[in-house]
């Protein structure tokens, strides 16, 4: 018996794909399917797929031609498995080719002909996104970077903020109102003071909104958006990307099922020191609250909650802004602190105290791709690696994305109840008595 073994995403299943699996059948007796899992996708830059792990597996089911389907989940795992199942050849399309002849020291390797003018990535642009853009602030440069590994999405133009600073070769639109009639979708990077207003005039135009973090630092106005976007049934998330990021999420996953014991403390730092450019920080926002503050609040909400008691405020304070802050807010069984700062430098990581053992995420945490479970006995200490790509505002897009391509599902990792205690907490935070200042 020849056994043939090939892989492959198999999004959005096609003629293409059909033709590849009825090939490679061809070239042997029993055919073996790897299908990349949804992490291992992200791992090798395919921030895009649209269908899930089980509709990819069910596919390739329904084409007939798998004899047995296995998941590809790491690196490597093309040299494990041809060794496990015996394969004799490998297969995969002709645009791999060179790619996988280290494996002919393993089996034989044949590369297939692709079948011309079709591909995931054509049907996935077929029907793009259009995107605006609210705002040309400095943090553009990195968003129009990022964009460009997600399919599915056309920058249709922009509407400045500021003359100061260029726009990428995008489409310059000379009012809001114009840009908003030739796109589906809004990013919005403007200044803090502008984006509240910004967020409602699209929502009322019925386009979905992704904006810049804080959301909003008035509680009252966040109401307002968060409940025009549910009447109109438009996605609304806030760009904090470390909400998005995998490995953040597993952190939180592995905290919340109880490996260290119980949650007693989080401790979480975020600092920035900005010198002779503070005052771009604060033309943005306004000082470190407003700046930074969203960060630790995050972590609070996914490892805590939002059940807190009382909150307690020290700020230093330079020409009128707060440009160090720790704040710490008191659970009835835990205690979560944060440390921010936009012109003072601490240690940027975060810290979690439970019972049993304690988690440690190094600088910066905010974009965290490992960290490690620590407990007294050192045998057990456990350290986890997960890819953080470029500057992680390409998970943010992909999942903006994706949660109004199912028909405005509320996005997971950060809900609009998430965004709505962070507004809350900030409101508070800058507006509380009994602040210590030094």
């Amino acid at each position: 018996m020849v056994k043939v073994i090939t892989y492959g995403t198999f999004d959005l299943f096609h003629q293409g794909h059909y033709n590849l699996l009825k090939r490679a059948k061809a070239l042997g007796d029993y055919l073996i399917v790897g299908v990349t899992s949804d992490y291992f996708n992200k791992c090798r830059g395919k921030f895009n797929v649209q269908e899930d792990l089980m509709t990819r597996i069910r596919h390739v089911e329904e084409s007939g031609f798998a004899d047995e389907i296995v998941v590809e989940e790491y690196f490597g795992q093309k040299i494990d498995d041809i060794k496990k199942y015996k394969a004799d050849i490998f297969t995969v399309g002709s645009d791999w080719i060179g790619h996988f002849d280290y494996l002919n020291e393993y089996c034989r390797v044949e590369y297939l002909e692709r079948t011309k003018g079709i591909s995931s990535t054509k049907l996935r642009n077929s029907n793009a996104l259009r995107l605006g853009i609210i705002g040309n602030e400095q943090i553009l440069n990195r968003f129009i970077s990022e964009m460009a590994f997600v399919s599915g999405v056309e920058v249709v133009g922009l509407v400045k903020s500021r003359d100061d600073l260029g726009c990428h070769d995008i489409p310059v639109f000379d009012s809001e109102e114009i840009l908003l009639k030739n796109v589906d979708a809004v990013y919005i990077n403007a200044p803090l003071r502008e984006r509240p207003k910004a967020m409602l005039r699209a929502i009322e135009k019925g386009k979905h909104v992704l904006t810049e973090f804080p959301f909003c630092p008035n509680y009252a106005l966040a109401q307002k958006i968060v409940m025009a976007a549910r009447e109109k049934g438009i996605v609304l998330m806030e760009g904090l990307k470390t909400a998005y990021c995998p490995s953040f999420s597993k952190m939180v996953s592995l905290v919340r099922s109880g490996l260290i014991g119980q949650l007693l403390s989080v401790d979480a730092r975020f600092t920035q020191v900005q010198g002779e450019h503070m005052h771009e920080e604060v033309r943005l926002s306004g000082g470190s609250i407003r700046a930074l503050a969203a960060y630790p609040i995050l972590a609070f909400i996914k490892l805590i909650g939002t059940d807190y008691k009382s909150v307690s405020r020290y700020s230093h304070m330079e020409s009128g802004v707060d440009v160090f802050s720790k704040f710490q807010l008191s659970f009835p069984n835990a205690i979560a602190s944060g440390t921010i700062a936009i012109n003072a430098k601490a240690e940027g990581n975060l810290v979690i105290t439970g019972t049993k053992g304690y988690v440690y995420v190094p600088a910066p945490w905010w974009k965290t791709e490992f960290f490690e479970l620590r407990y007294e006995d050192i045998n057990k200490n456990t350290k986890y690696f997960y890819k953080f790509d470029g500057e992680g505002l390409r998970y943010e897009i992909v999942e903006f994305v994706r949660s109004i391509r199912e028909n405005g599902v509320e996005n997971p990792f950060f809900t609009t109840a998430d965004m709505l205690e962070e507004s809350r907490l900030i409101d508070y935070l800058e507006h509380m008595d009994g602040v210590c200042y030094f």
